[in-house]
């Protein structure tokens, strides 16, 4: 399950909007939003490359993309 309210705040941390992660996701906004908002999952190729996009750490990647409970 996706920390949604972590995801959220890295993107703006690095200064970038959703719209612009889902564009170089190669993906629409309402897709993207879809898997930020756990209603479908991200890939392990999307999560990789949000890795590589955000330069999030693997412990960053445990926490926003494989919670068990997201508060």
């Amino acid at each position: 399950m996706t920390n949604t309210l972590k995801l959220k705040a890295v993107i703006l941390e690095k200064g970038f909007t959703q719209e612009q992660i889902a564009e170089m996701l190669g993906m629409t906004i309402a897709t993207f939003n879809y898997k930020v908002n756990n209603k479908s999952e991200f890939k392990a190729s999307e999560i990789k490359k949000l890795g590589e996009i955000l330069h999030l750490t693997a412990e960053e990647v445990n926490i926003i993309f494989f919670a068990d409970k997201v508060e």
